[in-house]
C-alpha cells in the first residue's frame, strides 16, 4: 500500500484542496497522513476526517519588519528537524503540499529524505512559501494559465484546483429551510473567507436596509465577526463559518460576493455562480488576490471592485449590475474549461510515487 503525506495550513484555502483530494486518494488505495502546524485551522479540519495528524513548529516568513522576524527562523528550523524525523518514521512514498508556511520545512525535509514532493500553487504568482519549496519539488501544479510562465518549465503543470465533490451537489430547498428564507426574493451570499473580511462586512451592513428591499442575504462573516444587533433581521442571516451546509447555501444563492482567494473563486466558478470579487488590497497582502480577480474578470467570470474604491453607492450599484447581468457571467463560466483537477493531480502523484 502506497503512503502519502499531505501538508498545508494557515487558512482554510490551504486545507480544502487537500480535503478534496482525500476521497480519490482513498479510492486509489493510499494510506494518508497529514503534517500541519501544532494548532492551525487544518488540525481540526483533518482530525474530523479520521486521518493521523502530526503537528510541527511553524514560523511565518515576512517581507516586512516585525519583531517575530527574529524568532520565526528558529521556529522554521525546529519545524525542519521535526519534519525530517517524522518523515523517517512515517516513510511515505510521496508528499503533496498545498502551501502555507508550515509546508516549507516539510517539503525541504522531503528532498533531504529523497521523498518526491508535488506542490500546488493556487494563486497567479507563487507565494513566498511555495517559492522556497519549488527547488525541492518534482512538480508544481497551478490554477492559472498565466502562472505556468513564471515556473520552471520542466516542473509546471496546469491542473486547476481540486474542488470538493460535495459542493457540486447542494440542495437549494434545504438551503432555503436552513436560512428560513422565502422564495419571493433572490439570494445574495457574502463570503469573507475563513478569516473573515472586516471591511467587506462593514460595507454590507451599512447598505443592508437598501439591500433587503431587493435581496435576501446570507452573510458568512468569519470567526468573531457577527453583529448581534442584526440577529433576527428578516431576510438576513449571519454565520461565522459554515461547513456542512455550504453546498446547500451555494445552491440557494443567485449571486455571490467574495474575497479573491484562489480556492474560493475556483469553487465559485465551478458552481457557475455570478460573482463580485473584492480582493484583499495590496497594502494588506502581496497583491495576489488582485491578480487572481483580474484574471477571472478577463475571462468574463467575475466582476471586480477593489477595496480602496468601495463606497456604499458603488457597492450597491455593482450588486444590482451583477444581478441584472447574471446570465452573461453564468454563460462565460459554463463555457470555461473546467479541468478534472483531482484526477489530473492523482495521476501526477501516482507517477512520482513510482
Amino acid at each position: 500500500m502506497k503512503h502519502i503525506v499531505l501538508t498545508g495550513g494557515g487558512t482554510a484555502g490551504h486545507v480544502t484542496p487537500n480535503i478534496a483530494m482525500i476521497p480519490a486518494l482513498r479510492e486509489a488505495g493510499y494510506k494518508i497522513s497529514y503534517i500541519g502546524s501544532y494548532d492551525g485551522i487544518e488540525k481540526k479540519l483533518i482530525e474530523e476526517l479520521d486521518i493521523p495528524y502530526y503537528g510541527i513548529s511553524s514560523g511565518k516568513l515576512r517581507r516586512y519588519f516585525d519583531v517575530k522576524n527574529f524568532t520565526d527562523p528558529f521556529r522554521v528550523l525546529k519545524g525542519f528537524h521535526e519534519a525530517k524525523k517524522l518523515l523517517k518514521q512515517l516513510k511515505p512514498d510521496i508528499i503533496f503540499s498545498k502551501g502555507g508556511f508550515v509546508t516549507v520545512p516539510v517539503v525541504i525535509a522531503a528532498k533531504k529524505c529523497k521523498i518526491p514532493a508535488i506542490i500546488h500553487e493556487s494563486d497567479m504568482t507563487p507565494g513566498l512559501a511555495n517559492k522556497l519549496c519549488i527547488p525541492s519539488a518534482v512538480k508544481v501544479c497551478c490554477n492559472f494559465p498565466e502562472t505556468v510562465k513564471s515556473l520552471p518549465a520542466e516542473k509546471a503543470v496546469l491542473t486547476g484546483t481540486p474542488i470538493r465533490k460535495e459542493l457540486l451537489s447542494g440542495d437549494k430547498e434545504a438551503g432555503r429551510r436552513f436560512c428560513g428564507f422565502s422564495s419571493d426574493k433572490p439570494v445574495l451570499m457574502v463570503i469573507g473567507g475563513s478569516l473573515g473580511a472586516a471591511s467587506v462586512n462593514e460595507h454590507i451592513r451599512s447598505i443592508l436596509p437598501e439591500l433587503l428591499k431587493e435581496f435576501q442575504v446570507v452573510h458568512l462573516c468569519g470567526k468573531g465577526k457577527t453583529d448581534e444587533t442584526l440577529t433576527g433581521t428578516e431576510g438576513y442571516v449571519q454565520y461565522e463559518y459554515i461547513k456542512n451546509e455550504l453546498a446547500d447555501l451555494f445552491a440557494l444563492s443567485d449571486i455571490v460576493i467574495s474575497r479573491a482567494g484562489a480556492n474560493a473563486i475556483c469553487e465559485i466558478s465551478a458552481l457557475h455562480k455570478p460573482n463580485l470579487l473584492i480582493p484583499l488590497s495590496a497594502n494588506a497582502s502581496r497583491g495576489d488576490q488582485i491578480l487572481n480577480a483580474r484574471s477571472f474578470e478577463r475571462q468574463g467570470f467575475s466582476m471586480v471592485l477593489e477595496e480602496e474604491e468601495i463606497t456604499d453607492k458603488k457597492l450597491l450599484d455593482s450588486i444590482r449590475n451583477l444581478y441584472s447581468n447574471r446570465h452573461s457571467y453564468e454563460k462565460a463560466m459554463g463555457e470555461g474549461k473546467q479541468m478534472d483537477s483531482i484526477h489530473h493531480i492523482l495521476s501526477l502523484i501516482q507517477e512520482a510515487a513510482k
